[in-house]
């Protein structure tokens, strides 16, 4: 059994969340952006 694992969606996750612990508006967006396309990206 082969599990592989693409280190760009962990990348973006990792940013997302960090992005997610400042307190403005434009980090929220853009956490949310890096958090959707790490999943998407994990996910499909």
């Amino acid at each position: 059994m082969m599990i592989h694992f693409a280190l760009q969606p962990i990348l973006a996750l990792i940013a997302g969340i960090l992005i997610l612990l400042m307190p403005r508006m434009l980090n929220y967006i853009v956490a949310i952006y890096l958090i959707s396309y790490g999943i998407l990206g994990l996910v499909g």
